[in-house]
């Protein structure tokens, strides 16, 4: 997780729509592209956009820099109680970066050109196909913050991997990079640096030539997408809801992001 705030004049968030793809870029590269509010509530109508214009065929999701896809949430942003979910009840249901859980139709590309921390790891894990550049490297350091890994990492990766590694990732919070999780098949491509976003719009291309709505139909079925819900999660996400909710109330949930942002170590009180 990344511990900036600062904003300046650039959109938090820049679409551009290209051939029938739709590639949303997190522009925030001065803060290691770390998600607030305004930038979460950008991206979740951006997808919203896709989901309901039939010229879209595939969605690009990217960062802005070499150095990071996304660099998680602003800890010191929630350091001072901001939220980093936009206000309005039906965009938060959209979940972390109004990506995490927010099903749309069309196939979700996710080109990572570099860091993918906490929740920028996440935002990966809720993507259909994922590119990565060489160089990107993931983690998951939320138990380290104080905080639960609730953006769906600890729903998807126990059905994804081996739950030892699964277990791994989330409670030793390590480092591990684009090679680790395409061995894993967390990854679909690994490509040279700066390679990430050509290799994604490669794939999208192809995509593109497809029957769009046996597309969807695909991509509903894989996903396990009714209605616009993730039913074949359902019981994992009721049961994050419960645990996330009960360890924001803790204390120790306080002082991970307070101790980050004071550049210290945290001391755990268990309570």
């Amino acid at each position: 997780m990344t511990s900036t705030r600062t904003d300046v004049a650039a959109p938090a968030v820049l679409t551009e729509l290209r051939d029938g793809v739709l590639a949303i870029t997190l522009n925030r590269p001065h803060a290691r592209n770390a998600m607030n509010a305004d930038m979460a509530g950008q991206i979740g109508d951006a997808l919203e956009r896709a989901h309901h214009d039939p010229e879209v065929r595939v969605v690009i999701l990217t960062g802005a820099g070499e150095q990071a896809f996304c660099g998680g949430g602003d800890l010191v942003a929630m350091s001072e109680g901001q939220s980093l979910e936009p206000s309005a009840p039906d965009k938060e249901a959209w979940g972390f970066g109004g990506v995490c859980r927010h099903p749309i139709d069309q196939p979700i590309i996710a080109a990572v050109n570099g860091f993918a921390v906490g929740g920028g790891a996440q935002i990966v894990l809720a993507c259909d196909l994922v590119v990565a550049a060489e160089s990107a490297v993931f983690s998951l350091p939320e138990v380290g913050n104080g905080l639960v890994a609730s953006s769906g990492a600890a729903v998807r990766l126990p059905a994804w991997l081996p739950r030892p590694i699964a277990m791994e990732l989330l409670l030793l919070g390590r480092r591990f990079t684009a090679a680790e999780a395409h061995a894993w098949g967390l990854v679909n491509r690994v490509v040279p640096p700066g390679r990430a976003l050509d290799e994604a719009f490669a794939m999208a291309e192809i995509i593109g030539r497809q029957a769009p709505l046996a597309v969807q139909a695909t991509k509903r079925v894989v996903a396990g997408i009714v209605d616009r819900e993730f039913v074949t999660e359902h019981d994992a996400w009721e049961r994050n809801l419960i645990e996330t909710a009960a360890n924001r109330a803790t204390e120790d949930a306080k002082e991970g992001p307070r101790a980050f942002a004071e550049k210290r170590r945290p001391v755990w009180l268990g309570r």
